[in-house]
């Protein structure tokens, strides 16, 4: 607490206040991703770099670095300079891993989109995100890309390109074999680490996706300092089950294990608890990660079957609050006596806080654990922004290298989140304790979060809006034991038109991705309102809770 700002030092007040800065012992990393990738295949090419267990592709690092020098020509092929923006709407798969580090190695922006969106949330982020070429595949699950994607081309005036990676890899592949190498490697001597190298959207309250914009140095640093917590060498193995187009996937995950020589496990497509725990059993995984939903999806599956976990001890919990009864499972039936929690956003790419090894279980379930090296944490009041009194809740704030480089193409919002001090205003509430560790106790901001993915009600609102036969929409997040939160949508039909929940949920199918659907459903005639006309939320959230036996 000693390396509080100075103008507290003076006020001889910090040692009781909600202000942390993490330690700067270890130099933050000023190189660029693909230059910290080299680093890393120099000191242990021979080791296993990436593991794609569906689809039975293994690389060391030598031969992962070797296969993006040709991904990175082959996008050069493609016409794609620095600066440039890719698509990729792709499941967990090795040539997911392998286009994140070959487009950073020659600036090109990597934007990020979940397999899960539909025709509305697609053409959205091409046209806004200014999108060149996309990778994807033809069809996963119930959605047909290639039939989406030929709707939508025509409509996106950047969009030069779709490649299909389950059609066309091994001959994009080969587009690039006329550049020389000496090219590849002048384009990467131009890559700055301060540079934007990754795009991804993220719901918030004005309902329209907006694109977080990170760095080389944001992104790589963050991986970086996370295995650090988590001790990683060379010799980690971590299973990642989880999505590579959330920050938990692309930064906790792969760049985690590339900073420090670890082993990248990709489990499936998608997550399966039983491959999860196969993987982990077969492949010797000594990390795991996974949102409290997976941890329970799999020790339900150990009541069927028991799993080898010895090569187990760490991993990562992150996405949502960890039921006490949860962790100490996990602890005890997966061996993972070391797990840590995250917590963060996508806007700190994303982590800035973390639970330390070794911190007893009410300081992992009870917190989310204190803040990471090189940055800072302080809990404000929400109205004076003034730095608060241990223990007493305000709102979150963070700074340091992890904070984005803002909102791509949105000046105006990206300064309704950072100050001028470069504090990133959270919108979570929470407070600190007297041992730095800080405790999330809700939201200021309008958002659902199911199962780790951030829903923004408005944005849910205004598709609802399209439906000719509704009045109005308030869509709000209810409790659930699984998700932690689920979409709840309280509907008023106009004058003479009825609905049922099935008809509206058909109405929003293959519309808007599955996890925005509303899960609940209750027609009204009228809202609870405050004295001066605004609809009470807190309100239809206490009358949901109570109707639906929450």
């Amino acid at each position: 607490m000693n390396d509080a700002p100075k103008q507290l030092k003076q006020q001889g007040m910090y040692k009781n206040l909600s202000y942390s800065k993490g330690s700067t012992n270890t130099p933050l990393k000023e190189v660029t991703i693909g230059r910290n990738l080299l680093v890393t295949v120099e000191k242990f090419p021979s080791n296993m770099a990436l593991i794609d267990v569906q689809k039975n592709e293994r690389l060391t690092y030598l031969e992962f670095w070797n296969l993006t020098s040709i991904v990175a020509k082959s996008l050069l092929k493609l016409g794609l300079k620095k600066g440039d923006r890719i698509g990729i709407c792709c499941p967990n798969r090795f040539e997911w891993t392998v286009i994140q580090y070959a487009s950073s190695r020659i600036g090109v922006i990597l934007v990020n989109l979940n397999p899960a969106y539909q025709i509305r949330e697609l053409h959205y982020v091409i046209n806004h995100a200014q999108i060149k070429v996309i990778f994807t595949i033809e069809q996963f699950k119930k959605s047909n890309y290639k039939t989406m994607l030929q709707r939508i081309a025509p409509l996106c005036s950047t969009l030069e390109k779709c490649i299909y990676i389950d059609a066309e890899w091994n001959e994009f592949l080969k587009n690039g074999a006329s550049i020389a190498i000496e090219e590849l490697e002048k384009i990467e001597q131009s890559v700055h680490h301060l540079e934007a190298i990754n795009i991804q959207y993220t719901s918030g309250t004005t309902g329209t996706p907006k694109g977080v914009t990170l760095t080389h140095h944001n992104i790589l640093n963050n991986g970086f300092f996370i295995g650090q917590r988590l001790n990683y060498t060379e010799n980690d193995r971590v299973c990642i089950p989880v999505p590579l187009f959330h920050c938990f996937g692309m930064v906790i995950g792969n760049l985690a294990c590339t900073s420090h020589g670890a082993t990248m496990i990709l489990t499936g497509e998608s997550f399966d608890p039983i491959t999860t725990l196969s993987t982990v059993e077969t492949e010797k995984a000594t990390s795991l990660y996974g949102v409290p939903t997976m941890f329970i999806s799999e020790l339900q599956q150990l009541n069927e079957k028991q799993y080898d976990f010895s090569s187990l001890r760490t991993g990562v919990m992150a996405g949502s609050p960890c039921p006490e009864e949860i962790m100490k499972q996990v602890k005890e039936k997966m061996n993972l006596s070391e797990i840590t929690v995250c917590y963060g956003m996508t806007e700190t790419s994303p982590v800035s806080t973390q639970t330390k090894i070794g911190v007893p279980l009410i300081k992992q379930v009870g917190t989310v654990g204190t803040v990471q090296d090189h940055l800072e944490i302080k809990v404000v009041d929400k109205e004076t922004g003034e730095i608060l009194a241990l223990n007493q809740e305000g709102e979150i704030c963070t700074k340091g290298y992890a904070v984005m480089q803002g909102y791509w193409e949105n000046s105006s919002a990206t300064n309704e989140v950072i100050d001028e001090e470069g504090w990133m205003h959270t919108g979570d509430l929470g407070f600190m304790d007297e041992d730095g560790y800080l405790i999330v106790s809700g939201r200021m901001k309008d958002l659902i979060i199911r199962g780790g993915e951030n829903i923004s009600p408005r944005e849910v609102e205004e598709f609802l809006y399209t439906h000719p036969a509704i009045e109005d929409v308030q869509v709000i997040g209810v409790p659930n034991f699984v998700f932690g939160e689920v979409v709840m949508a309280w509907i008023k039909m106009k004058t003479g038109c009825e609905a049922n929940e099935e008809e509206m949920k058909a109405f929003c199918k293959g519309k808007i991705a599955h996890f925005k659907i509303p899960h609940y459903w209750k027609f009204v005639t009228e809202y609870p309102m405050t004295v001066s006309g605004k609809v009470r939320k807190v309100e239809m959230k206490e009358i949901s809770i109570k109707e639906l036996g929450l």
